[in-house]
């Protein structure tokens, strides 16, 4: 199991992240949706262990992400929405950077590296470099590095932010081919993909867990099966905030 217990986060006196808690285990594909500013982001990065907590635990796999870090981020593949890249290397000694950081020996790397080119289709860019890839490929390439020694766990933060229609599908397929026995948890705004790709939706809102069921669940809430209205009337509370005494709508 990914196991989320109680985690809080506060930013200037506002709680960002309000006791958030939650589970998935192996082979569900979950979408973590809400709002800009909802929490999502910061509730990823405490997830991949980049951010501490105020208060509560993250447990992958049955590590604890505080007490026994690089157990638990060894488990953990981890794409963040703006992944950093080093644009003077070529993909192929980026990913075996990567590789290498990680303790793998040279063969082994050698192997996962063209893995990870062939699963996210960058095998005719290996050797180009970084600054001269399109913002579509950069992104692919980002998403071979989170996936490069083939965890049993992903976190992918907008991982089809930048990418054509056919390179959504592309990486959508990737997905589904990597699902089963492995924990898949996708932050994104399209909500299409959610309905299509994951078995199971997470909805945040101002901090708080709003909903956790499956898409068609959460779609079936609207008369007309409108999942984009089901969010918007979960969320414009949190997003608009009540209007004040004296205030006048624009």
């Amino acid at each position: 199991m990914l196991k989320l217990d109680g985690l809080t986060k506060t930013y200037a006196g506002q709680r960002g992240v309000n006791s958030v808690s939650f589970e998935v285990a192996p082979g569900e594909v979950v979408g973590f949706v809400g709002p800009n500013g909802a929490g999502k982001t910061t509730t990823l990065r405490m997830i991949a262990g980049t951010l501490e907590p105020d208060h509560g635990s993250v447990h992958v796999l049955g590590h604890d992400m505080w007490s026994n870090r690089k157990a638990a981020q060894a488990l953990l593949g981890y794409l963040p929405e703006h992944a950093p890249l080093y644009e003077d290397m070529t993909p192929r000694t980026y990913l075996d950077f990567l590789l290498a950081a990680r303790g793998l020996v040279r063969n082994q790397r050698t192997a996962l590296v063209s893995q990870a080119a062939k699963r996210t289709q960058i095998e005719d860019v290996l050797d180009r470099r970084i600054e001269s890839l399109s913002k579509g490929y950069r992104r692919r390439v980002a998403l071979a590095g989170a996936l490069a020694h083939d965890p049993p766990v992903l976190i992918l933060d907008e991982p089809s932010d930048g990418l054509d229609p056919n390179q959504k599908r592309v990486t959508r397929a990737l997905i589904r081919d990597l699902s089963p026995g492995r924990i898949i948890l996708i932050s994104t705004h399209q909500l299409d993909e959610v309905a299509t790709l994951c078995s199971r939706l997470i909805l945040i809102a101002d901090g708080h867990v709003r909903a956790d069921q499956s898409p068609a669940d959460f779609a079936a809430q609207d008369p007309k099966g409108q999942i984009e209205d089901v969010f918007y009337r979960l969320t414009v509370a949190s997003t608009d905030g009540p209007e004040k005494p004296g205030e006048a709508h624009i």
